[in-house]
């Protein structure tokens, strides 16, 4: 079977977003209208559409698969290859974003018009900085009440420090969103409502926004003109690029992260998904677009690259590992260069060891088809891998080479689980290894002196769906304690501390002498250090020591052992010994100095402040406030949001572990929330003392 698409027809990527900002009714649109037997825009017979896609909305798409390939004919008549990998929204999982944005070539960031740039799309944003994504930015939800596009581009410079290429302008916004301003043809479309998005009308763009269009199109062309000196040029001699000159500049800058091009609609209703689409193929890489991919040759260990080739030696990254109940473990692949046979040899060169393929698969939106081979570019579901863990290469074995290594983030939290019955303790055992195989910033260990089982994540999200699933896919039910807090310790008022150290024991004694003023640092969490010696009572040398010896204690305070925040130094005076004087005896003295001043500075506990979002039902929201309250939460206000009510709070981190358990029962299910970090603040007095109790033992 020879390759069926060229390398240059495929784009591989992901759709990135937070929580709520419509990925899944996106990501259905999209597999809906690249529907494999046909194109919506295509189909002649109205009604049967309609039925097909009512009762798809009913039933909704479900994506159970870590990457889903799909066909969409671009605006030249040609079929592309898509191979979109999924992404998941929250912040706990920031490992399962971090690995998708890994294999894939580039990504489409949805936001809500009513909410902008949120939490956690700064964080996925940060990620894909992280791994230089090329992103096209999709102002979602355009039909919400509150929709505002151009406060979304605002908030695109402002909370993202990106740049926005402003593609298309909304027509009209909440109820009467219509369709779109397209500025690089310079005209509108607008959707027919009966048609359930599957075709619109171009008309001319509407009076009320020829002037708005007028001005956002120079601004675009302003922007991607600065890429390129010919361009730029002709633009300042008054000679503007035709609409094929932009399109192709703006597919330089976008692959090149120059700028994001950005589009709007309402996947929800059915808007704007189409010309998305377009833009995916006009304006993301294919695998030929993108830097070949680093890897070290295992013979030779030189740095060598693989270049999206199907005549290169076959090189290909697991990236996820899912249990599929019709045929077992799951091992998801990008191939980066060469091909691959059903039945072939591999090599897993991270952990020496041979594997096989049994069956490979290529997963649809809602199918599966078993395929014989695949080719660079292609992402695969291998079938029969025993060795394989998440961030493995695999390869050809005559040319072993290790590709770049995904980096796995430090767990955040820890608990304690043990099973109900203690005759579940192996079945237990082998479930929680069984995900930990699965995702790798979930670890399992032993406390050596209780003999607990402990597990450890990125948060208590993510430890709540872990326990879950393995009631769920494993039969065993467990019972977690508590979690454990990253305290920490500062100060809260000024005090000057004068501090001699001195050490006389034959040969060269130390000698050292500082006087410095410890206060909160005013301008946030970090260590301030500054120096106001003058006439050299503390020579210049000497003060980086007196520096790194505060810096060396602030990791454990005087309370109860927890790193120290927000602490300002200014060292005012000194005395130094022309002998016995060192750098390391200025360090000595601060570091003293420092421990004898933070007792008498007002040391205090604090707590991390978690960013608490919950979205309910008008009558659930007494409760929910009353609850949140008795957790010593404190309620920063609310809203309405079409009919829920959504409640803001900060509440310690302590007092948010089982919450969603509790949210569950209080709601009936029906309320949400999501959690980010927000600030650390001061522990109130009585719980305080409770902590260094516990943990002043532990120092």
């Amino acid at each position: 079977m020879a390759r069926e698409y060229k390398i240059e027809d495929y784009r591989n990527f992901g759709i990135m977003a937070h929580i709520d900002a419509g990925k899944t009714t996106t990501t259905e649109r999209i597999l809906y209208y690249t529907g494999k037997s046909h194109k919506i825009g295509e189909v002649h017979d109205g009604a049967a559409t309609m039925d097909w896609m009512e009762q798809e909305q009913e039933r909704g798409i479900t994506i159970t698969s870590a990457a889903t390939t799909t066909f969409w004919k671009g605006r030249d008549g040609k079929m592309r290859r898509f191979n979109i990998i999924d992404t998941p929204g929250h912040v706990d999982f920031t490992i399962e974003v971090e690995r998708s944005l890994r294999v894939l070539d580039g990504a489409v960031a949805l936001l809500d018009a009513n909410a902008g740039v949120e939490p956690q799309t700064e964080t996925v944003w940060r990620q894909a900085d992280k791994y230089n994504v090329p992103r096209l930015i999709f102002c979602n939800k355009m039909d919400k009440t509150g929709a505002d596009f151009y406060r979304s581009v605002e908030m695109i410079k402002t909370r993202l420090g990106a740049t926005a290429v402003v593609c298309q302008l909304p027509i009209g916004a909440e109820t009467e969103f219509k369709g779109i301003v397209d500025l690089i043809e310079m005209n509108a479309l607008v959707w027919r409502d009966e048609s359930l998005g599957a075709m619109w009308d171009v008309v001319e763009i509407p009076e009320d926004l020829k002037a708005r269009a007028e001005e956002f199109r120079e601004k675009m062309i302003e922007t991607v003109v600065d890429i390129d000196e010919e361009a730029m040029e002709n633009y300042l001699n008054g000679i503007m690029p035709d609409n094929d000159k932009i399109r192709a500049l703006i597919r330089r800058g976008t692959i090149d992260v120059k700028f994001f091009p950005m589009f709007c609609g309402s996947a929800f209703k059915n808007k704007g998904v189409q010309p998305l689409l377009d833009a995916v193929v006009e304006f993301l890489p294919s695998p030929a677009d993108i830097p070949a991919i680093k890897g070290i040759d295992v013979k030779t260990e030189a740095e060598i690259d693989r270049h999206p080739d199907d005549t290169e030696p076959l090189s290909m990254l697991a990236f996820k590992i899912m249990n599929d109940p019709f045929v077992g473990s799951l091992t998801f692949c990008r191939i980066y260069s060469g091909k691959l046979e059903k039945g072939s040899a591999l090599l897993n060169t991270v952990k020496e060891k041979r594997e096989r393929v049994g069956r490979m698969l290529q997963m649809h939106s809602n199918s599966r088809e078993d395929i014989e081979e695949a080719f660079a570019g292609d992402i695969v579901a291998l079938a029969g891998l025993k060795e394989t863990t998440t961030g493995d290469t695999l390869c050809d074995p005559l040319k072993p080479v290790i590709l770049e290594r995904m980096e796995f983030p430090e767990p955040v939290i820890q608990i304690a689980i043990e099973p109900k019955s203690k005759g579940d303790q192996e079945k237990m055992g082998l479930a929680l290894n069984r995900l930990a195989a699965e995702d790798p910033s979930f670890r399992v260990k032993t406390d050596e002196e209780s003999g607990q089982t402990i597990i450890a994540g990125m948060g208590e999200l993510h430890l709540d769906i872990l326990v879950d699933r393995m009631r769920r896919e494993f039969k065993v039910e467990a019972t977690v304690g508590a979690p454990q807090v990253a305290y920490r310790e500062t100060i809260t008022r000024k005090h000057e501390e004068d501090y001699t150290h001195k050490k006389q024991s034959g040969g060269t004694g130390q000698f050292a002498r500082v006087k410095i003023v410890f206060e909160p640092n005013p301008d946030g969490d970090d260590f301030k250090f500054e120096s106001k010696i003058v006439g050299g009572s503390v020579p210049k040398e000497y003060i980086p020591g007196v520096q790194k010896g505060i810096e060396s204690v602030l990791s454990s305070g005087p309370l109860a052992g927890f790193p120290m925040l927000g602490v300002k130094a200014t060292l005012i005076d000194g005395a130094f010994h022309d002998v016995d004087s060192s750098v390391l005896a200025f360090e000595i003295a601060s570091r003293a100095c420092f421990r004898e001043a933070a007792k008498k500075a007002g040391a205090q506990l604090l707590e991390p402040m978690m960013k608490v979002e919950v979205v309910t039902p008008e009558d659930y929201v007494g409760d929910v406030i009353g609850d949140l309250n008795s957790r010593r939460g404190q309620i920063q206000g609310q809203e309405s949001r079409g009919i829920a009510v959504v409640i803001n709070a900060h509440v310690p981190l302590a007092n948010m572990f089982k919450y969603v358990d509790n949210l569950r029962s209080m709601s009936q299910g029906r309320a949400q929330y999501s959690m980010t970090f927000d600030h650390y603040a001061p522990v109130p007095t009585n719980v305080a003392n409770e902590i260094q109790a516990k943990y002043s033992g532990q120092k």
